[in-house]
């Protein structure tokens, strides 16, 4: 395995990109443009980005504990996660936007510690850790092989070995309804992980990687929601076409709003209406 820098040293150093990116630019080109590009301040935020981003640094507190083999209690956890939720609410220059079923700070804290109980009482404190929230970057290849100018970058939020010594990637969650297997299989997220763990020897670039997601759902009664998948050689090959794909659209400054149902909740949503 090589040794890993931070996020930050990477994206500063090298041309890049994310899979959050490759994904924006999917769902909507010209989303990719405000805020990739031209980094244009969003003209509000989500309550469930915040909810989502305050949770994962209490899980990670928890997991990083665990790989130090020292748990922390679990209203740590919850204070951890408090706190972070109520400095980035009263920090944010722009409105947030709550929903029906987070109308306030005091719902969006209820639903959040309801949530970590959840997560809290099934997390499995047998599982080896190797990694928490692990920065990792790798030369893109373009569809003849050809390597690009970009790297693809990442952080995957856990890295954990099964009973037999092999790697399982798992990616943390929070939505408002079950993914369902196909969802899961078809995710690119985990192959983007996939692909920098082979580049960077964690496992054979030739072998399959077993996969999870664990996603937290902000249900009335919260639940935990664990699915497996794998990914394989042919899945990496494809998501690097994708992103040369990805790649080449931006190049050629290709950026045309896409309407969708995440529309809704588009922090660009005027700028779009301007286009």
């Amino acid at each position: 395995m090589s040794e890993h820098k931070t996020l930050e040293e990477i994206t500063n150093e090298d041309l890049h990109i994310s899979y959050s990116a490759v994904s924006c630019y999917r769902n909507c080109s010209l989303k990719f443009l405000y805020k990739y590009v031209e980094g244009k301040k969003p003209e509000s935020l989500s309550i469930n980005l915040i909810l989502g981003s305050s949770i994962h640094t209490a899980i990670n507190m928890l997991c990083c504990s665990h790989k130090n083999a020292q748990i922390e209690p679990f209203q740590a956890i919850t204070d951890t996660f408090q706190t972070s939720l109520t400095l980035d609410i009263n920090n944010t220059e722009v409105p947030v936007i709550f929903s029906k079923t987070i109308s306030d700070v005091n719902s969006a804290i209820s639903m959040g510690n309801s949530m970590l109980k959840v997560f809290y009482d099934n997390f499995n404190f047998t599982e080896e850790v190797v990694a928490v929230d692990l920065p990792l970057s790798a030369i893109l290849y373009d569809e003849n092989k050809q390597p690009t100018e970009y790297k693809l970058v990442g952080v995957i939020d856990l890295l954990i070995k099964n009973n037999i010594g092999e790697l399982i990637v798992v990616d943390f969650k929070t939505a408002s309804k079950s993914m369902s297997q196909e969802a899961v299989h078809q995710d690119q997220q985990l192959t983007s992980y996939s692909y920098i763990l082979a580049a960077n020897k964690y496992i054979d670039p030739k072998a399959d990687i077993d996969c999870r997601f664990d996603v937290l759902l902000k249900t009335k009664e919260p639940k935990l929601q664990q699915i497996k998948t794998i990914r394989t050689k042919e899945d990496r090959k494809r998501f690097a076409k994708i992103a040369s794909a990805v790649l080449s659209g931006i190049s050629n400054r290709v950026f045309y709003p896409v309407q969708s149902f995440l529309c809704s909740s588009c922090e660009y949503s005027n700028a779009c209406k301007d286009w």
